[in-house]
């Protein structure tokens, strides 16, 4: 989501309201975030929400966590909170993954409410949009596309875990788990995430499918509904699944081979199993945070990969955050570009403008330097090693959740 831009003032001039002035875009959506962190933070305070009373400190980190869909907890989400905490968690959830702007124009709209400009101008922020005439039928179709997924997720989800928690229990570990894989975040209900399901190819397909899909990208979704044929589809649908394949493929053979004899990861597992957990885990850091495997016991090299697959991320107007696959495929093509000596650089016989590759680096350059002050930062406030730290930090930027146990 883009926050700022060089061109929007912090504050702007109402037209025909004299000397009257209101917030700018940017500014209205991290004010919303605010406020939802603030009230997810009270909501979590309450009595009926925990089953012991926790700090106001732990109850900030976990709404801000939710509504970032960080995944990264203090405390243990299944045993420290009641069933209406952890409603209140999957909610926060649920916002911070689609947008407050999904939610309010859909609502609005609802309740028989007209989107004016001023809703539309934060929800354009909030699309990274500069066409308002769509945004509304964009909120819509982003709505039902999430609700559709999630509810065939849940139903899946709910049916085979019947027999083993009863269909109560089955049905709320499914809502939650539904939205937590299809918002990225990677809450848990129980302490080793999804461990005990290491081998299980339901779990891990289901789960894996609903984190792919939300983030992929909605746009990507769209496109592909508007046009079935692979050369109509627009450059960044493209890049972004053939960026999204590659990544996912050089991940699972890359774990597969490094942990094969890992004995306390992929040792002790059938060959299917070995497969199941390299790929839940190859696609999983790309900021969905949950693991069926100890990441405190993955080897180092193994541990360098994830490392980049979080700071990777996935696609833009997606659950996931990250840099985005396609900054990353454009950073990759302009240097094999500039090695080439060559002036432009092309995907798909098209050029890309040298804005969109000055974006790119800069918002990497951005991301490097905001996690290298974390890295310091936690250098001189814990004592753990350099790596444990590393992860850490570069988790929290990626609101991936994934930790080598700092947190």
């Amino acid at each position: 989501m883009v926050l700022w831009h060089p061109s929007v003032s912090l504050i702007e001039r109402k037209p025909n309201a004299g000397k009257k002035l209101y917030a700018a875009p940017p500014v209205i959506l991290c004010g919303s975030f605010l406020l939802l962190i603030v009230l997810g933070t009270l909501l979590l305070k309450l009595p009926i929400a925990t089953h012991d009373s926790i700090s106001w400190v732990q109850s900030v980190f976990t709404a801000t966590s939710a509504i970032t869909v960080t995944g990264l907890v203090v405390i243990d989400t299944g045993t420290q909170f009641t069933q209406f905490g952890q409603t209140i968690i999957a909610i926060l959830i649920q916002c911070g993954g689609l947008g407050l702007m999904t939610f309010a124009i859909v609502t609005l709209i609802a309740l028989g409410g007209k989107v004016g400009f001023m809703e539309r101008t934060v929800a354009q922020e909030a699309f990274n949009q500069t066409d308002s005439s769509t945004l509304v039928a964009t909120a819509k179709s982003v709505l039902i596309f999430t609700l559709i997924v999630e509810l065939i997720g849940m139903i899946i989800l709910a049916a085979y875990w019947r027999s083993e928690l009863g269909w109560q229990t089955s049905l709320f570990h499914a809502f939650f788990y539904t939205i937590s894989a299809f918002n990225n975040a990677g809450f848990a209900l129980s302490a080793d995430s999804l461990m005990s399901y290491v081998s299980d190819p339901v779990v891990n397909l289901t789960i894996t499918g609903l984190f792919i899909i939300g983030g992929l990208g909605f746009s990507v979704w769209m496109d592909l509904k508007r046009h079935r044929q692979w050369s109509k589809l627009t450059v960044y649908s493209r890049m972004m699944i053939i960026g999204t394949i590659v990544i996912n493929a050089v991940a699972l053979i890359s774990i597969y081979l490094i942990e094969y004899d890992n004995p306390n990861t992929l040792g002790p597992l059938s060959e299917t199993g070995k497969w199941l957990a390299s790929w839940f885990q190859a696609v999983t850091p790309r900021t969905a945070g949950f693991n069926t495997l100890a990441i405190d016991q993955l080897k180092d090299a193994t541990s360098s990969i994830i490392l980049i697959l979080m700071f990777i991320g996935g696609g833009s107007l997606s659950t996931a955050s990250g840099i985005k696959v396609v900054t990353f495929m454009v950073l990759i093509l302009s240097t094999y570009s500039f090695l080439k000596r060559d002036e432009q650089t092309y995907i798909f016989k098209r050029e890309l403008a040298k804005e969109t590759i000055s974006k790119a680096f800069a918002l990497t350059m951005i991301s490097i330097v905001v996690t290298w002050l974390a890295i310091f930062a936690l250098l001189l406030t814990e004592e753990a090693p350099m790596l444990d730290i590393v992860f850490e930090a570069v988790s929290a930027l990626g609101t991936v959740g994934l930790s080598r146990g700092l947190t």
